[in-house]
């Protein structure tokens, strides 16, 4: 299938925090909030939405493209990816501009305080899925970008007959009520967390099955409690595949989109395409960074063979 990936490409500065965030937080006191946390370690990574989705399709022997922007800082970076097997033909670097940064401090209990500066990122309104070469993509990603971008994709896709998915996510708190019924509106399907599915019935007044009636299927992820995917009247419950450690959050939700999407492209039904989600988040959490993790194609189905009946499916993947 082919796949362009839409979405932010970042640097992430991931901190550990020997500690607990609420233990210093004065809930009586939040209208003059003034933290610090010393931190007992950071890595910069390689991060960003699109391309950790491409990297996790990747592994599952896709050739996403990516169809983004990038600061000056981004050659060695490109250089990765397309080692990895991902086509950044697709990306426009920005000149005077860093890549943008994803700042995250992680505590024991694996919450996470973060920033993020845009940098090359506040110029991706000016890609047009117009100038995309070669054949019409069969998929089109919208993912958390600048927000003129989101709703610029979001009305070339129906303009061009682009199938998309939304994934608007992060970006739900910048994107008016208006940009996320657009957004839903004619999508394909709708990927989001419990949290954000709150937000985005809260923001739009839509209720959960006017949002879940609109699309083809909507995928929810449940944090240690799995995912839910919901398509018409069915609702499949996903259990989450337990981590043998967890080393890092960052980049799980990327790591079960690449899965989820990598089974999607080979026609399976959803409900294993949502295991594959699981197993590929379940690797993610085990390593640091959303891209440190790696596993070959017959590692990946005898770990999936241990928690789930692919009915033979999988064995498409070891060829």
């Amino acid at each position: 299938m082919n796949i362009v990936l839409t979405g932010s490409i970042a640097f992430d500065y991931l901190m550990k925090f020997p500690g607990y965030f609420q233990d210093h937080i004065l809930a009586d006191n939040l209208e003059c909030l003034s933290l610090s946390f010393l931190v007992e370690s950071m890595v910069r990574q390689p991060g960003g939405i699109a391309p950790n989705i491409a990297y996790n399709l990747a592994l599952l022997g896709e050739k996403p493209r990516l169809f983004a922007t990038a600061g000056e800082d981004f050659a060695e970076y490109r250089d990765v990816l397309e080692r990895k097997g991902v086509d950044t033909s697709g990306i426009r670097l920005i000149p005077g501009e860093f890549t943008a940064s994803f700042f995250a401090n992680t505590d024991l209990a694996n919450a996470q305080i973060a920033s993020f500066y845009p940098g090359a990122m506040a110029a991706a309104a000016g890609l047009s899925l117009t100038e995309l070469g070669g054949e019409p993509p069969d998929l089109v990603l919208i993912s958390p970008n600048d927000p003129r971008a989101m709703g610029r994709y979001v009305s070339e896709c129906k303009q061009l007959n682009f199938p998309y998915i939304y994934d608007p996510s992060q970006q739900i708190p910048r994107l008016t009520a208006d940009d996320l019924k657009d957004g839903i509106d004619g999508a394909r399907a709708l990927f989001i967390n419990k949290y954000e599915f709150k937000m985005i019935q809260n923001r739009t007044g839509l209720s959960p099955e006017e949002i879940n009636h609109s699309l083809h299927f909507s995928v929810v992820t449940l944090g240690e409690e799995g995912s839910i995917i919901y398509q018409g009247d069915v609702a499949y419950r996903i259990p989450p595949v337990l981590p043998e450690q967890i080393k890092d959050p960052t980049g799980v939700g990327d790591a079960y989109r690449g899965g989820f999407l990598a089974g999607y492209a080979r026609g399976w039904d959803l409900e294993t395409c949502g295991q594959l989600g699981a197993v590929v988040a379940a690797y993610c959490l085990e390593q640091e960074g959303p891209q440190g993790h790696h596993f070959t194609p017959s590692e990946l189905v005898s770990r999936f063979r241990e928690h789930f009946d692919d009915h033979g499916k999988l064995a498409e993947l070891i060829g």
